[in-house]
């Protein structure tokens, strides 16, 4: 061979490869995506792990050695991408869901601790609700039928619409006759975990997408799953196997430091900086940004946004995460929710993090964690300890063994109003560079499904732009979608 038709056919190999920065879960399902349509694909992470900030790690504790969640994070029966995903990488039994909606909710704000249940039964929407609705305690006769009149309205909304965008929750449910009381025993309650965001401060069309889509679609739409195992087994060791399988090459370690045109015939240059190893130059037709925005802002092409400040504009906002390891067991549920105490959630981690022996470990999620997430660790033990005895009478007499906190402080985008318009599509416009991630015109706010959502569309618009057949669309909907928001 020549040394002009070398050259001629280095563009046609390197549109056969593509190249995914980042190994959360947006990058692992777009780089499996692209592998099973034939591209030669790299993926690169900085960690020494794959799952973003889904993840696992060790802790030498006094109650031995345990395997840490950084987050309790769960979903719902309406999360298809998320359980497609589940099943892609071989996780599907490794966290199940709930066989019907059972949520218990325990007020200790009044005189004496009620308890009370958010749960399904098969009736169709929206009556699969009503029963629950009438007997829940935490409301008022008349706070429920209100309830009622504000989710028959919420159900005519399109969370698609951009003007419901503009306005904030807190305010559409004011209109809607929901009192403080209401909005904090009911709205809050799920929209806070769901969007990390109070009512006052949620984008309404992505509150819309919440409530419409888990409560208001299907009666089984708001079941709840949740991984029975260390989040690592799945978002790590299972991706990576299954990445493996499908010839996916896995650079650990690794930092992307640029994204330069290749060269003549188009495509791109990644610069590999693996530390001590060195740097490597892959070359690639396909690059898919699935980091976070400010990231993908550093590391965009000239030209590849219209407004690329608008990535910057997109804020964060964090969730703390209290660990608690009890010499006794304390909870007899798998979770609650609390109302009247700063506890949001708690679940029971004691099988999963591998404790051995008596004890249990509780886990409470935080989110709205401004006024906390940067608190000591003593200051919290000081709070919480005392409030999980009011929540949890058997916890008043039993030893902690331990007490630790884990904070994400970008855990999610800011699900503000006005932020659907700084969200970008997938496609950019420079040739060949896609975006994906939680933060991306998903329609979803940050969540496991999002993730997945992006990874499969950038992964789609980058194979339709090449001309090239792609892997059946996992989930109904995400490819006719992909050409959205350009």
């Amino acid at each position: 061979m020549t040394a002009d038709e070398a050259r001629s056919g280095e563009p046609r190999e390197r549109a056969r490869r593509a190249v995914v920065i980042g190994g959360g879960i947006a990058g692992t399902t777009a780089a499996l995506q692209l592998a099973e349509a034939g591209l030669a694909t790299t993926l690169i992470e900085t960690r020494p792990r794959l799952g973003g900030l889904a993840f696992s790690f060790r802790r030498d504790s006094a109650a031995g050695e345990l395997t840490v969640d950084n987050g309790q994070h769960v979903y719902l029966r309406c999360c298809t991408a998320y359980s497609w995903f589940l099943e892609r990488v071989g996780g599907g039994g490794l966290a199940p869901l709930q066989e019907r909606l059972d949520v218990p909710v325990l007020d200790v704000g009044g005189s004496r601790p009620r308890l009370g249940r958010l749960r399904r039964t098969e009736l169709p929407v929206p009556l699969h609700l009503v029963a629950s609705l009438a007997t829940y305690p935490h409301l008022s006769l008349a706070e429920r039928a209100s309830v009622g009149r504000a989710a028959l309205a919420l159900k005519n909304l399109d969370p698609a619409d951009p003007a419901l965008d503009d306005i904030d929750f807190g305010t559409w449910l004011h209109r809607h006759g929901q009192s403080e009381r209401t909005i904090e025993a009911l709205w809050d309650l799920v929209g806070a975990a769901t969007l990390n965001a109070r009512a006052p401060h949620a984008s309404m069309g992505l509150a819309a997408k919440v409530f419409k889509t888990g409560l208001l679609s299907e009666p089984g739409a708001a079941d709840i799953g949740w991984s029975h195992v260390p989040l690592g087994d799945i978002h790590d060791v299972l991706a990576r196997a299954a990445l493996e399988k499908a010839g996916v090459r896995t650079l650990l370690r690794t930092r992307a430091r640029g994204l330069a045109p290749a060269g003549e015939g188009g495509g791109w240059r990644v610069t590999a900086d693996q530390g001590p190893a060195g740097a490597e130059e892959l070359e690639a037709g396909t690059v898919v940004l699935a980091v976070p925005q400010r990231e993908a802002h550093g590391l965009l092409p000239d030209g590849a946004l219209a407004d690329p400040g608008r990535l910057l504009e997109i804020g964060t906002a964090p969730i703390l995460n209290i660990h608690v390891i009890y010499d006794r067991k304390v909870l007899r549920q798998p979770f609650f929710a609390a109302l009247g105490t700063p506890v949001q959630w708690v679940f029971d981690r004691t099988s999963a993090s591998g404790l051995a022996g008596r004890g249990q470990y509780l886990a409470l999620s935080q989110s709205v964690a401004h006024d906390e997430i940067d608190q000591p660790v003593a200051t919290l033990r000081e709070r919480y300890l005392p409030e999980l005895e009011r929540l949890l009478p058997a916890a008043r007499g039993a030893g902690v063994r331990d007490f630790f906190v884990t904070r994400e402080r970008t855990a999610t985008f800011a699900p503000t109003p006005g932020v659907g318009r700084l969200r970008p599509g997938a496609r950019t416009s420079a040739p060949g560079v896609h975006l994906a991630g939680a933060w991306t015109a998903t329609g979803w706010p940050a969540t496991m499904e999002g993730a997945v959502r992006s990874g499969v569309t950038a992964a789609c618009e980058a194979l339709v732009a090449l001309g090239r057949p792609h892997p059946k669309d996992p989930v109904p909907g995400i490819e006719g979608r992909a050409h959205e928001h350009h």
